[in-house]
């Protein structure tokens, strides 16, 4: 794969750009743009100099294309402008780009001319003295199909995009798509025109063509970084001492990362600039400034710099230190609260010279192998590259592992005077390749054994063994146990795209929310100056973080059964004051007054989300008042729209049902149906029309399969709502 690579992005920014289309609350072009803006922050946070990126606009005002093509040569590209070179983009090039991003008040210019600009600053940065250089060349173009094409010269741009080998990718605002199973209704003429010759086009150029709506909808997939491998070892797996016998196998090995942990971006200090002229000493900042107006006070920031000094007392001034360098130091180490010091003769003595080598030691049969020992991240040994007889010696000892169903032990030192440590050889056989994946293993210093008490038995201090006692589980619980875990299964529980049972929640659909969120907010914020909120996070983070609700649905039985076999008991209210007192006295203030009866407010119990159904029903058990009742199932009502609305997927759909359960039964106790029947009535509208984050029609039908709906005159005599009004509020209309 190429380190190097020039992408050259075409943005349509013609008059039709500024208009809202099929429902949307934005522009087509702040639309697209969130797919552009998403592309370029991601290469700039890589930081790599070799990533150069550059932007045309077509359908523009103006007319710019002066360092690409000759004035004398220029007729034919009107209403195009190059609003970024190809270049190394960074932050004020983003600020900068922001700024011309601007939708135009004319149709006029063309897409094709517009790719050959772009054709022509590829070819002007990645081509050399001696020819073409190393790249991987890209250009992405965004239209909304509303303007006029050229297709005369479509022809020779196509043989020249094959020629270069550049990947050509346009992404069309509501263009039509099969596949992805968009097609826009009542089409202009012009538009369906237009995006028949671009599709045409890029199949004949062998690049890409699709619909934005696909591109966007998969920008919430986390994207992994390809790295190029290293190798730590480079020498031989050898069995036996080659160096005094002659029957011994040596095979020469790589060996290279097959893991390894990503880690998020760190934070960088700054520190306001001051005046540094005047100062003397050494400087607690760098000259290194970060660019750009938006950053500090006066836009001008200066990164953080740590200075160590090393200081003695000085025996000459008692009660004073001095300052030494590190080279008139030695080494010590912290033995409780005491240093020991260690010369360097000494520590010399205790080193252990070694040369780079990987030697088998061991066997251990795969089943007696216990899982967790490895340690560290996994590495791939292969043979050496261009080897053949490497190759085939290690295939041999690849199948002849896998064969007796065996793992290697072996000593690895990967660099001279390098500390060896034991690795455990695995071996691994696809149809493509075969190698041995190494992990490292723990010495007797690594390990930390704990003790704990038994499950199934315990001892008295007489020696005698009980297996039937109050903290040991019965065959009732474990079998309830049991059935819950079997119930609670996610290895066929997701479908695939068959209908078929298959793994919920696969490894390679799994992202670590840590990282892939940090990076998400970094490039939001590359391009938004909002400081008081973040983003929502993409549902792709969040599905996995709960239990499927359909899942928790189906286990409910078994839980049931858990809990009766596990005589799991609400624990009371922890209670103020000591002694024995009777229950009335416990409600009671510590002052002995009631302070609300004497100010003659009724008692309200707050209703806690993070506690929702028993703090409701405390607060209605705390009042007769009618206010308070209303206050507190608004309190519930709030929390129930909050589960829907901040739900990703269905994850909050059984809480929220749940909730809507408790609150009619509570208020119909109450004799007060019709708090419940308004809320209910506005619970659907809400989500019919789409008033909670998107659509949650789902949510409906589960309340309506529930036989939650309003509260009828059969259920309820101080109820106005008729049984045929209740039948008639499950219709969706």
């Amino acid at each position: 794969m190429a380190q190097k690579e020039a992408t050259v992005y075409i943005l349509d920014l013609g008059r039709s750009m500024g208009e809202k289309r099929n429902g949307r609350n934005k522009t087509n072009l702040d639309w697209a743009m969130e797919y552009i803006w998403d592309k370029i922050t991601t290469t700039v946070a890589t930081g790599r100099k070799t990533a150069l990126m550059g932007v045309v606009g077509f359908r523009t005002d103006e007319t710019d294309v002066k360092g690409v093509i000759e004035e004398d040569e220029a007729e034919g590209f009107e209403n195009i402008r190059v609003l970024v070179s190809l270049k190394q983009f960074l932050m004020p090039d983003i600020r900068t780009l922001q700024e011309q991003i601007k939708p135009s008040s004319t149709d006029s210019g063309d897409a094709l001319s517009a790719l050959a600009i772009a054709i022509q600053m590829i070819d002007a940065a990645t081509t050399g003295k001696a020819g073409p250089l190393k790249y991987d060349r890209r250009i992405i173009m965004v239209t909304d199909g509303h303007g006029t094409l050229d297709v005369h010269d479509a022809a020779e741009i196509s043989n020249k995009i094959k020629q270069d080998n550049i990947e050509v990718t346009v992404l069309g605002v509501d263009f039509d798509d099969p596949e992805y199973g968009f097609k826009e209704e009542d089409k202009d003429p012009q538009k369906q025109e237009t995006e028949a010759n671009l599709k045409g086009f890029t199949e004949d150029c062998d690049g890409r063509f699709g619909t934005l709506a696909e591109a966007l909808s998969q920008l919430g997939i986390p994207r992994m970084k390809s790295t190029r491998p290293v190798p730590s070892y480079k020498g031989t797996l050898t069995l036996g001492n080659a160096a005094d016998y002659d029957a011994t196998l040596t095979i020469d090995v790589e060996r290279y990362p097959c893991t390894s942990i990503a880690k998020p971006p760190n934070a960088s200090s700054f520190v306001v600039r001051t005046d540094l002229g005047g100062g003397v000493g050494a400087s607690t900042q760098s000259s290194a400034t970060v660019a750009g107006g938006d950053y500090g006070a006066d836009g001008q920031l200066a990164a953080v710099r740590n200075q160590r000094v090393y200081q003695v007392d000085n025996l000459d001034e008692p009660g004073t230190k001095k300052n030494v360098e590190i080279d008139e130091l030695e080494r010590g180490f912290e033995y409780g609260r005491t240093a020991v010091h260690i010369s360097e003769s000494d520590a010399n003595i205790v080193n252990i010279e070694t040369q780079p080598s990987l030697d088998l030691i061991g066997f251990v049969q795969e089943e007696k192998f216990e899982r967790f020992l490895p340690m560290e991240k996994a590495n791939y040994i292969i043979p050496q590259k261009a080897n053949n007889q490497a190759q085939l010696a290690l295939s041999s000892f690849i199948h002849a592992l896998y064969e007796s169903e065996c793992y290697a032990v072996a000593r690895l030192v990967t660099k001279e005077n390098k500390p060896p440590f034991i690795v455990l050889l695995v071996p691994k056989i696809e149809p493509d390749y075969e190698a041995l994946i190494d992990v490292e293993l723990p010495f007797a210093e690594d390990m930390r054994r704990y003790k704990f008490p038994s499950l199934d038995k315990r001892l008295t201090i007489s020696g005698k063994v009980i297996t039937e006692h109050r903290d040991l589980p019965n065959e009732m619980l474990v079998k309830a146990m049991s059935d819950y875990v079997d119930a609670m299964d996610l290895t066929e529980f997701g479908r695939d795209e068959d209908g078929e049972p298959t793994e919920y929640m696969k490894f390679e659909d799994t992202y670590s929310p840590l990282l892939h969120r940090i990076n998400h907010i970094i490039r939001w914020r590359a391009t938004n100056n909002i400081y008081d909120k973040l983003p929502d996070p993409p549902q792709i983070l969040t599905k996995y973080s709960a239990p499927p609700s359909d899942l928790i649905a189906q286990a409910q039985k078994q839980l049931a059964a858990l809990k009766e076999a596990s005589d799991v008991k609400k624990v009371p209210p922890k209670q103020k004051g000591r002694g024995k007192r009777t229950l009335r006295d416990r409600e009671k203030p510590l002052s002995g007054l009631d302070v609300d009866a004497l100010l003659g407010n009724p008692k309200r119990v707050k209703v806690d989300p993070g506690n929702l159904i028993p703090s409701f029903k405390q607060a209605l058990a705390a009042t007769d008042d009618l206010e308070a009742i209303q206050t507190a199932a608004d309190d519930m009502g709030k929390s129930i729209r909050t589960y829907i609305s901040s739900s990703v997927g269905e994850s909050g759909y059984g809480r929220a049902l749940e909730a809507i359960r408790v609150l009619r039964e509570e208020i119909t106790e109450l004799e007060e149906p019709e708090i419940y029947n308004n809320f209910i009535r506005e619970l659907k509208r809400d989500i019919l029309d789409g008033k909670l984050k998107g659509d949650r029609r789902e949510m409906w039908w589960k309340i309506r399969g529930s036989k939650y709906g309003l509260i009828d005159q059969k259920r309820s005599f101080a109820s106005e709502v008729s049984e045929e009004e209740a039948a008639e509020f499950y219709k969706t209309s």
